[in-house]
């Protein structure tokens, strides 16, 4: 079957992914042990993903943020605070406390925290 696809110009290539996120307007479907294969064929890249996901309401987690923005807080968001752990390895708390002392400039909050 690999050798058809190969002459076909098709090749697939398994990825390692630890997660897997499809956001909805609705809700997120959070893959936590997905098999995802990647199949390049004329061109074009299709990604499979094989598992059973969690579904959870978007925004879970975060109604606390959504009503200080609905009371014109400046929340920070998740988003912002996720790039700021990855970049400076760094918790969340930290990362937090670092955009707000930078007023949400990731820049500023990551060159803060290194």
């Amino acid at each position: 079957m690999k050798q058809m696809m190969e002459q076909m110009g098709i090749d697939l290539e398994d990825i390692d992914a630890e997660e897997v996120v499809i956001r909805t307007p609705d809700e997120e479907l959070v893959f936590s042990d997905a098999e995802v294969q990647r199949m390049d064929a004329q061109g074009q890249q299709t990604y499979q993903v094989v598992g059973e996901p969690e579904s959870r309401e978007r925004g879970a987690g975060g109604d606390a943020a959504s009503a200080s923005e609905d009371d014109g807080g400046d929340a920070i968001p998740q988003e912002d605070v996720d790039i700021v752990v990855q970049r400076a390895d760094v918790g969340e708390d930290a990362a937090r406390e670092a955009l707000e002392e930078a007023e949400g400039d990731l820049a500023a909050a990551i060159a803060s925290l290194e």
